[in-house]
């Protein structure tokens, strides 16, 4: 998010960010900025101090300690005071203006890198099973994509860890519910279908045409992973 109302610059930034891959969106008013924070949709805010209705300092105060994503204050104003009051606040950088496109887009990029760091789950290394994009920590049963937390059911999540732990080989139906669902289940092995369906709507960019959990027709599902 761009909390910017200079609309030269939040345009700027916007477009650098945009070629860099970044979705930004832009608001302009210091009290919308405020209940859009609150949302939980952003990763990472770009704060100007000089706004209508709410200064960047108070929009900071108010968020701070609800959200847990970076603040990255850009003003004009670069004397010591001021970046020692916006950081005093819980800003994460302070940028002054006029800056380099590049380098903004560069701590964005750094930020977010040490947020992930942060807010990686708890175990060691070991404890995860990467499969491409994809991070699967078998204890604290979480699973990331890139940066982003993927939320699973506990049969979802057993059927997709059961593939990732065996990647680039075909399972059966009746294999993966005796893996998956062990001996004695009576479902039927459509339920595999199912499960896979739903798998897919959360990981695939296209669910209809998967790269990841791809159906080999006439034998099974298999996972692909570098």
């Amino acid at each position: 998010m761009i909390v910017e109302d200079d609309a030269e610059i939040a345009l700027l930034e916007r477009d650098y960010l945009e070629i860099a891959g970044f979705s930004a969106q832009v608001i302009s008013d210091g009290a919308a900025a405020v209940s859009a924070a609150l949302s939980g949709e952003y990763d990472l805010i770009l704060l100007d101090l000089v706004l209508p209705n709410c200064s960047g300092y108070e929009i900071c105060r108010r968020i701070r300690d609800k959200v847990k994503i970076p603040i990255l204050m850009v003003s004009a104003h670069g004397g010591l005071a001021d970046k020692v009051r916006g950081l005093g606040l819980g800003a994460d950088d302070y940028i002054t203006k006029p800056f380099e496109p590049e380098e903004l887009v560069a701590r964005v990029k750094a930020h977010l890198r040490r947020y992930d760091r942060l807010l990686e789950p708890s175990g060691s290394a070991q404890d995860a099973i990467v499969a491409g994009e994809l991070r699967i920590f078998t204890q604290s049963r979480k699973v990331y994509k890139g940066a982003e937390e993927i939320k699973f059911p506990n049969r979802e999540f057993d059927l997709l860890k059961f593939l990732a732990e065996h990647p680039n080989i075909v399972f059966s139906r009746e294999k993966l519910v005796e893996s998956v669902w062990r001996y004695g289940y009576v479902g039927e092995n459509a339920t595999v279908t199912v499960h896979i369906g739903r798998i897919r709507e959360k990981i695939e960019e296209d669910p209809n045409h998967p790269k990841i959990i791809e159906t080999v027709w006439g034998a099974g599902y298999r996972l692909n992973a570098p």
